[in-house]
């Protein structure tokens, strides 16, 4: 199992390492919209492996008052977040199904508000049918999108449990025929003037996206991984702890700067957005 370039396609089983609480959220269908600097050059299952380095509690406090904001404008009040953010495993699966610019999901009419509130990045991947795993698989991860390997894919795949997510979100496809049909500038859309936009909006729905965009910047730099509970008592083990800081780092290094971060720290600039 290794790293795969953006541009290869013939992905097998392909998987994403995310850090927490991303990754979770992703796999709890509360999160819909997958921000990369880069566009998604697949369709179809996705795995999603959570990296090593432990989420802050003000990260996961930031990113779950951001998800309830952007859901209450959308109604719902009641949102259920997961009990515990696992590291170093494998934890689930979503269904991509298109990849759109930031400018287009935005102004898409045809999804809900608080989707296109989650649009923060240069490109959104549009994620669905979220599935998590019953046992989650403890792993190393890549850079970019890689392919499982064989074995750890086979025992996943029968570990499977289907999600019920708080608002399943269907993004129309122009082509149902073409599963690539959905991608940046496909859809016909006017930009819509963002500074007036965010003058309509709510305070404490501008402080969410706000805090968000901060907590993307707020990974610590220290490689030492302490010891956390997970998926009930189960503990990290010692293998995953005592790990070489040098490995650790390089590929928490890696996911930050292609995971949708220096997008976010980008666009926070002059929005409120503190930086550590």
């Amino acid at each position: 199992m290794g790293s795969r370039s953006r541009s290869d396609v013939n992905y097998r089983n392909p998987c994403l390492t995310m850090h927490q609480p991303w990754a979770s959220l992703l796999v709890h269908g509360i999160k819909r919209i997958e921000g990369r600097s880069w566009p998604a050059t697949l369709r179809g299952r996705l795995w999603i492996h959570a990296a090593s380095k432990v989420p802050e509690p003000e990260t996961i406090k930031a990113m779950e008052d951001f998800y309830r904001e952007i859901y209450a404008v959308d109604g719902i009040t009641d949102l259920k977040f997961p009990e515990h953010y696992p590291i170093s495993r494998l934890i689930g699966c979503v269904e991509v199904v298109g990849c759109v610019t930031r400018e287009e999901l935005v102004c898409w009419e045809e999804v809900s508000d608080g989707v296109r509130l989650e649009g923060q990045t240069d490109f959104c991947w549009l994620c669905e049918q979220p599935q998590k795993l019953i046992i989650p698989f403890e792993m190393r991860g890549f850079q970019g999108v890689y392919n499982l390997e064989k074995k750890i894919y086979d025992a996943a795949a029968r570990g499977l449990c289907p999600v019920k997510a708080p608002l399943p979100v269907k993004f129309p496809c122009p082509d149902p025929k073409d599963p690539f049909s959905l991608k940046p500038r496909s859809l016909t859309s006017s930009i819509n003037n963002s500074n007036q936009a965010d003058r309509d909006r709510p305070p404490a729905l501008m402080a969410a996206i706000a805090g968000a965009r901060a907590a993307a910047t707020q990974f610590s730099k220290n490689g030492n991984v302490q010891p956390i509970t997970i998926q009930g008592d189960m503990p990290v083990s010692t293998r995953t702890r005592n790990k070489t800081k040098e490995e650790d780092q390089r590929v928490d290094d890696m996911v930050s700067g292609s995971s949708g971060a220096k997008d976010l720290a980008r666009n926070s600039k002059g929005q409120g957005g503190n930086k550590n």
